[in-house]
């Protein structure tokens, strides 16, 4: 598996195929995940957590402050970095 990180988004890249990605638009210093997604062949095998892993750590990289709309996001940064969710679907961190 490869990742590729461009300017607000991550894809998962399997055989040359884009088969996941995260999104992170950025407003005002905050970068907002809002889509998670991995192929359906997937699903299970840790690719949607590792995409959200490495959008947070490119975010704390440029020094942004992350929230998370995507509801997987929300769920990952509450069990991984302590946030607290707050309604609706959002999980602020600084």
């Amino acid at each position: 598996m490869e990742y590729i990180t461009y300017k607000n988004r991550i894809a998962a890249v399997m055989d040359g195929e884009e088969v996941g990605e995260v999104t992170f638009p950025e407003r005002n210093g905050v970068h907002v995940i809002n889509h998670t997604y991995v192929d359906d062949r997937l699903r299970g095998q840790g690719i949607a957590s590792e995409l959200v892993r490495r959008a947070v750590a490119e975010i704390e990289k440029r020094g942004g402050r992350v929230e998370a709309t995507c509801s997987y996001a929300a769920l990952w940064l509450a069990r991984n970095r302590g946030c607290e969710i707050t309604s609706p679907l959002s999980c602020p961190i600084n």
